[in-house]
């Protein structure tokens, strides 16, 4: 396990590696933080249940997994929370980001990149369904050598939620 960020950074981003074969392309999940889903097993979101499988995966196989601190698609955990009551309201999770001036999706994926430049990673199989995360990447010089889905299953509370991923934002959701 290691970290990146600045010096005495109090939320620095977490690498985990889980190396079985240094000669193939390595397995990567780039996660963003989502406190409620990840550590409160929230069932608004399907990041727990992603988080989860892709561990899963990555100790099957070995790889990495890069754990980004960018809370609520890089609005913060403040601004997730002000987002997940006008969600209570109606507003999708993409409209009520809006609502509260940001944009739907504010990460960014450049030190991921740092992270695997670091490493020397040039080529990956990521683990993602969020087609922006793969240009990004792409953009970003890393070679996206096969895309590799999670797939969770919809629960009532999170059907909506998904549907916006996929209608609205892309996502390869199965």
């Amino acid at each position: 396990m290691s970290a990146y960020g600045e010096e005495n950074d109090l939320f620095p981003h977490v690498v985990l590696h889980s190396t079985k074969d240094e000669s193939a392309v390595p397995l990567v999940r780039i996660h963003s933080e989502c406190m409620t889903g990840d550590l409160f097993r929230s069932t608004r979101c399907d990041c727990g249940e992603q988080l989860d499988q892709s561990l899963e995966q990555i100790g099957e196989e070995g790889g990495l997994l890069i754990y980004l601190r960018q809370e609520g698609r890089g609005i913060g955990l403040i601004e997730k929370l002000k987002a997940y009551n006008l969600q209570d309201e109606g507003l999708d999770t993409i409209k009520a980001n809006e609502a509260l001036g940001h944009q739907a999706d504010a990460r960014s994926y450049e030190v991921a990149v740092t992270i695997l430049n670091d490493l020397g990673i040039k080529s990956i199989r990521l683990i993602t369904n969020n087609p922006l995360k793969v240009k990004s990447l792409k953009a970003l010089g890393i070679d996206v050598k096969h895309r590799i889905p999670v797939v969770i299953k919809a629960q009532a509370e999170n059907a909506d939620y998904l549907e916006v991923k996929r209608a609205v934002m892309g996502h390869w959701l199965g």
